[in-house]
């Protein structure tokens, strides 16, 4: 048994070798996640001809230096908004060798919401070098901090299945 449910592993399993096929990499940013969708990822034996990087910018200050989200972003909308998760995206591509990024922030809990960004919510962001972008909102609601993580891997690695399948 591996350190993820297994519903997630079979997720990174097909992501994995869907990837290989297409001789893409993947890049990852991640805030609430903390690398636990880089860490799915490469919980499957063989995800080093996949996996190129992962940035954790936990931080805004580590959002802006390590992959280039802007001050202004930050300040106007939050680290916590679909500008700064596209920003993210958009960063970890640049930064990388990958095909596709993906890119997620978001309030995990238990504390730290508000009124207009409760506990749950997160936005998540993909971005391809072929052109493709997908943005999220989710609130998966104050399920407990442990679930808001898992629910946010789950939901990356859906968007990283779906851009394997889209037409060139």
């Amino acid at each position: 048994m591996g350190l993820y449910p297994a519903e997630i592993e079979q997720q990174a399993a097909a992501i994995i070798a869907a990837y290989r096929d297409l001789g893409w990499m993947v890049a990852t940013a991640e805030s609430c996640t903390g690398g636990l969708i880089a860490g799915a990822l490469t919980e499957i034996a063989g995800s080093s001809a996949v996996v190129d990087r992962g940035f954790i910018t936990y931080t805004n200050q580590a959002k802006t230096e390590l992959i280039g989200v802007s001050a202004k972003t930050l300040e106007t909308f939050g680290a916590v908004s679909r500008e700064t998760a596209l920003q993210m995206a958009q960063g970890a591509l640049i930064r990388s060798s990958a095909a596709v990024a993906v890119a997620v922030t978001g309030i995990a809990g238990p504390g730290g919401g508000s009124a207009e960004k409760p506990v749950g919510l997160v936005h998540l962001a993909l971005k391809s070098r072929r052109g493709d972008v997908d943005h999220r909102e989710m609130r998966y609601g104050d399920i407990g901090r442990d679930q808001v993580r898992l629910a946010t891997v789950r939901t990356a690695l859906e968007m990283l299945a779906q851009a394997a399948q889209r037409p060139a």
